[in-house]
């Protein structure tokens, strides 16, 4: 109840980059991950705070529907988080992150055990000055030091990876 109080903002695609984007998916999305993005859309569209929950095997698209979300997020001015707690995950989701959108005026960073000490101090600086808007990374964004200046959108891969105190 105390959450559907809430107000969150209302974010909508951004016309014409938004084609761009989604035309930059290399597959014919299914029917149901073209009714996960249009669920996701409606719920960033309705200024009530977002949980969705998105389920499917490996290779049926769940992190392009991340990735659309994301875009509409940090395109809006609003900070994105991925969290993937594999080590092995982040950077994978970091290397298609960055791909992705490459091109955009967004800044992509990562996080993790592997990104070097000179590379994790500009992503924190960065998130704390809003000039990273996505960062993906693993249990290191749960981290009590890490500030975001304006964090919008958090997307958990593997939720069951975290516990309850993390996932509060």
């Amino acid at each position: 109840a105390e959450r559907a109080l809430r107000k969150a903002p209302m974010i909508d695609p951004p016309p014409g980059a938004w084609d761009t984007f989604s035309a930059r998916f290399p597959y014919t999305e299914t029917d149901d991950q073209l009714g996960a993005i249009e669920d996701v859309l409606s719920d960033m569209q309705s200024g009530q705070p977002m949980d969705r929950l998105i389920c499917g095997d490996v290779g049926f698209g769940k992190t392009e529907v991340a990735m659309r979300a994301a875009f509409i997020a940090a395109m809006s001015g609003l900070q994105v988080a991925v969290i993937a707690p594999p080590t092995l995950l982040a950077p994978q989701h970091l290397k298609s992150f960055a791909e992705r959108f490459r091109g955009f005026p967004l800044e992509v960073h990562g996080l993790s055990r592997f990104t070097s000490a000179k590379d994790a101090a500009r992503a924190r600086e960065g998130l704390s000055r809003g000039t990273v808007d996505i960062v993906v990374g693993t249990h290191a964004l749960l981290a009590k030091g890490l500030r975001f200046q304006n964090l919008g959108l958090l997307i958990i891969d593997e939720e069951q990876h975290f516990g309850v105190a993390h996932k509060e």
